[in-house]
């Protein structure tokens, strides 16, 4: 099973799912922009990820740039600014049993499937 933090309007997201369900692996859609991952679940996909917080921002976001945020902003805040403002979540992010990815390119979901 995936778990697939997913964007239907994204193309990238669009084509993880496609992967998945091509490889015939059961998934799990997420709508996140609509139900916004809570600041606990993005530290634990922080961890799934092994990756800083910068790294699952989507830094040209225009609440980005409104909330005074850059790349040296502390950890802290930019988590929770990822859980105020799941726009900021980079997509899509998959979830399986050996680990996370973020779907960029969309081929990197391979390592899960």
């Amino acid at each position: 099973m995936i778990t697939l933090w997913h964007n239907p309007r994204c193309s990238k997201s669009r084509q993880v799912l496609a992967l998945i369900e091509e490889a015939g692996v059961d998934v799990s859609l997420r709508r996140y922009l609509e139900d916004a991952p809570t600041r606990d679940e993005i530290i634990a996909a922080r961890d799934a990820l092994g990756l800083r917080p910068i790294e699952m921002v989507r830094t040209g976001e225009k609440v980005f740039k409104e909330m005074g945020l850059t790349k040296d902003s502390p950890e802290e805040t930019l988590i929770d600014a990822m859980a105020a403002h799941p726009i900021l979540i980079e997509r899509p992010i998959a979830f399986g049993q050996s680990g996370a990815v973020i779907g960029r390119p969309p081929e990197a979901v391979q390592r899960l499937l």
